[in-house]
C-alpha cells in the first residue's frame, strides 16, 4: 500500500481546539515553572524542570504543525509518531523533575498543572499515534494477490 501525501496530510491534521486547550495548559505550566517560586535543595532541578517544559512546549508545537517541508509521506508519519512518542517521554520527565522540588505549594501547583496537561494530551494524542502507527505498518504488509 502507498502512502498518498493526502490521505497523510488529513491523517496528520490535529483538532485545532484541542491543540489550543493544550497551548493554553502548557502556558499554566511554563508559567509556573518560571514564576510560581519553584525551590529545590536538589542542584539543577529548577533549570532541569523549565528545561524540560520548554522541550515540551517545542515538541506540542511541532505536534500542531506537522513537517510539510518532508517530501515523503512516510517519512512524515514517522517524525510526527516519533513526536508523539518525545512528548510521552517528555511528560514523564517534566513529572519525574517537579518531585525533585521541594514539597510546598508551588510544587503541587506544578504537579497540578501538569497533570492537566497530560490527561488533555491523553485524550487524542494515543489515537493519533495508533492511527499513525497503522498507516505505516500497512504499507510493510504484504499486498494480497489478486
Amino acid at each position: 500500500m502507498l502512502l498518498e501525501a493526502e490521505s497523510v496530510d488529513r491523517a496528520l491534521a490535529c483538532d485545532a481546539r484541542w491543540l489550543q486547550a493544550l497551548r493554553h495548559d502548557w502556558l499554566a505550566l511554563i508559567e509556573l515553572a518560571v514564576w510560581g517560586g519553584p525551590d529545590s535543595a536538589k542542584l539543577g532541578a529548577v533549570p532541569r524542570l523549565r528545561k524540560r517544559t520548554v522541550e515540551l512546549g517545542e515538541k506540542l508545537a511541532v505536534l500542531g504543525a506537522p513537517p510539510r517541508w518532508i517530501p515523503q509521506p512516510r517519512e512524515r508519519l514517522k517524525s510526527a509518531l516519533a513526536t508523539a512518542l518525545a512528548l510521552r517521554e517528555l511528560l514523564a520527565q517534566c513529572a519525574q523533575a517537579i518531585e525533585e522540588l521541594e514539597d510546598n505549594a508551588a510544587r503541587d501547583a506544578l504537579r497540578a498543572a501538569l497533570r492537566a496537561l497530560a490527561v488533555r494530551a491523553g485524550e487524542r494524542l494515543d489515537d493519533c499515534a495508533a492511527r499513525w502507527a497503522g498507516m505505516l505498518d500497512a504499507q510493510l504488509a504484504p499486498e494480497e494477490k489478486e
